[in-house]
């Protein structure tokens, strides 16, 4: 592929906040207030802290490869084949699974305008039209990829600028009073806990940057960059929608549906709660194009390597993995056609822990690996931020597990499952290496 049709750093950057930022924002602030009241904003810059310190440890993981497989490579150049896979495995998994849920959720954002939408039948024929229909666009290479995601990704932040520029003068300080607002039957611990675990799954996506490292210009330099800037970017306007959100609606914003859509229209009328529920449907349709994009490259990776049929990595004439993209596409449709996305969706909780803790450590590998060896990237204050990001996030994953164990259930069970496909493969690459 020749650099002119890979992504440039800004293009790079835009697929980041289009993998992060969908839905989530719109809702966020309803449910973060119900936790804790204002006092959410303290929980988000804790999710903040925990995500961008995953994300450097990504950053400096990923400035010493230039191949595709983001936290695949990392596990396996680390710690060998096996877990390498595992990751791998669990990655491309639960890519489609997530493709599968935010088609699922662009079909009901749209029953929002259209309720028609809602109906089962109609449902299925958006899901089928959204995963196929991006699904024929990536097929068709990344150029055509990266001028929708680069049009689609402003389009989804126009609003929420709006939002922030004109929200600001109608905040109201009373709105912050009392500052911590503790449900009932919870205490301030549980409810910091709760509100952790549910707000920081709004920061997820960055990990996928860097799967798709062969499709970027100069990767080894400009995924660390992208990371932060993406990172830093995705944290402000976090904090500030959360913030014009409490601002604005004050007691009323606890468990709203669309809260920043009611901000909007408490500021603007109805018109402005118009104008970010099409920004929502923007939004949910932008990281639909992100996962189709970035989903087909963790296949490609574990194919590179020789852990699932090499023909899953063949290009077309365009320099898109079609198989890879077909497969994807194909295992999407028919997860989201089974409407389980409850249980699903609880795979991918524990499945993104998967992904980051090993990273993380890896990065302390790979400083002893590959010492004396230049970097684009590298973390600062020694071992501090993967260290950090490990305790969070094992923290985390223990009081997830105790709130919910069929979570930690599901997530051991997808590992299980990947356990007969490496032995399988592994026998099948080594005779035709022999």
């Amino acid at each position: 592929m020749s650099d002119k049709n890979k992504l440039g750093f800004w293009s790079i950057v835009l697929l980041g906040i289009n993998a992060i930022i969908g839905s989530g924002i719109f809702g966020l602030p309803g449910k973060a207030y119900a936790k804790m009241g204002p006092a959410s904003m303290l929980v988000l810059l804790f999710c903040m802290v925990l995500a961008v310190s995953i994300a450097l440890c990504f950053a400096e993981a990923s400035s010493w490869f230039e191949e595709n497989g983001g936290p695949y490579l990392y596990a396996k150049e680390a710690f060998g084949d096996f877990i390498g896979f595992e990751v791998g495995f669990m990655k491309w998994a639960i890519g489609m699974i997530a493709w599968a849920a935010m088609a699922n959720f662009f079909a009901i954002t749209l029953s929002k305008i259209w309720p028609v939408m809602a109906e089962t039948f109609y449902k299925n024929i958006i899901i089928t039209v959204v995963l196929v229909g991006l699904g024929i666009i990536n097929i068709l290479g990344v150029k055509i990829s990266k001028i929708v995601n680069d049009s689609i990704t402003i389009g989804k932040l126009v609003p929420l600028f709006i939002f922030i520029i004109v929200g600001i003068f109608f905040i109201k300080g009373g709105n912050f009073k009392p500052f911590v607002i503790i449900p009932k039957g919870h205490t301030a611990s549980t409810a910091f806990v709760a509100a952790s675990i549910s707000l920081f799954y709004a920061f997820t996506g960055f990990e996928s940057l860097a799967v798709a490292a062969k499709d970027m210009e100069n990767p080894k330099k400009n995924v660390p960059k992208a990371l932060v800037t993406v990172m830093a970017l995705v944290s402000l306007v976090y904090f500030l929608v959360l913030a014009i959100s409490i601002g604005v609606l004050g007691g009323n914003l606890s468990g709203a549906d669309t809260p920043v859509a009611d901000a909007a229209g408490a500021i603007l009328g109805n018109a402005g709660a118009y104008f970010i529920t099409i920004g929502t449907v923007i939004s949910v349709g932008g990281i639909n194009i992100a996962a189709s994009f970035l989903t087909p490259r963790s296949g490609v990776a574990l194919a590179d390597q020789g852990l699932v049929p090499k023909c899953v990595a063949k290009n077309n004439k365009h320099g898109a993995p079609y198989i890879a993209i077909i497969i994807t596409v194909l295992g999407s449709l028919l997860i989201a056609w089974s409407g389980t996305f409850g249980t699903l969706l609880q795979i991918s909780v524990i499945s993104r822990f998967i992904q980051y803790i090993p990273t993380c450590i890896a990065v302390l590998v790979f400083r002893k690996k590959f010492v004396g060896k230049e970097i684009n990237f590298r973390i600062p204050g020694g071992a501090f931020v993967p260290l950090l990001a490990v305790s969070i996030s094992v923290w985390l994953l223990i009081k997830a597990g105790m709130a919910s164990p069929m979570k930690i259930v599901w997530g051991l069970g997808g590992l299980l499952v990947a356990v007969p496909f490496y032995f399988f493969m592994t026998k099948v690459y080594n005779k035709k290496e022999a």
